[in-house]
């Protein structure tokens, strides 16, 4: 998952990595006012009027973490059509798989070489770096929300529908040409 935000996480919720059981660990979160206002403010959203994530965090082999779950919210946005403010559920399932920094670093490396060929085959995302040994399960749902948002909300029923004109036949990129082309056969009827 690429990392769209820039600046501090608005919603935290950090796992050491080191201090989860092998049988995993389940969270639930719900973010608080100021998070949601942060997370707002972040995305350029009217408001953020819930924000709830459930997470199921399971250690794998080779220090991977595989995380599960899905984040819910309610946003408030702007109809692009109409400009009247409208609600958007985002209901986002998450699956992703952590692993320490030097994997990620040495994976990304061997995704970078393959490109050199003229058809690389396809290969999975890399995992996600563990970063400090922690992983961060707010900034995954924030992530997770962000990327849910519609950039273009309409209001339901509503459609765009461009003003359509008929154009002129006369009004073409070859209108001058016909013009002086006729210009020039009525000059030569004329002699």
């Amino acid at each position: 998952m690429n990392r769209p935000m820039t600046g501090p996480d608005p919603w935290r919720a950090p796992v050491i990595v080191a201090q989860i059981p092998d049988t995993g660990v389940h969270r639930k979160l719900e973010a608080s006012a100021a998070e949601r206002q942060a997370m707002a403010d972040l995305a350029g959203l009217r408001d953020v009027l819930s924000a709830h994530a459930e997470f199921d965090v399971e250690p794998k082999s080779g220090g991977r973490v595989q995380v599960t779950g899905r984040v819910q919210a309610r946003v408030g946005q702007t109809c692009v059509v109409t400009l009247d403010p409208i609600e958007s559920e985002i209901d986002e399932e998450v699956d992703l798989t952590f692993a320490p920094e030097a994997e990620t670093r040495r994976l990304e490396d061997l995704i970078e070489e393959g490109q050199d060929d003229e058809d690389p085959p396809e290969v999975a995302d890399p995992p996600e770096a563990i970063v400090n040994g922690i992983i961060d399960l707010g900034r995954i749902a924030t992530d997770a929300l962000f990327l849910a948002i519609d950039p273009y909300p309409r209001k339901p029923g509503v459609v765009f529908e461009a003003e359509v004109t008929a154009p002129d036949p006369e009004d073409h990129p070859f209108a001058a040409l016909k013009a002086l082309q006729d210009n020039k056969q009525g000059k030569k009827k004329g002699k």
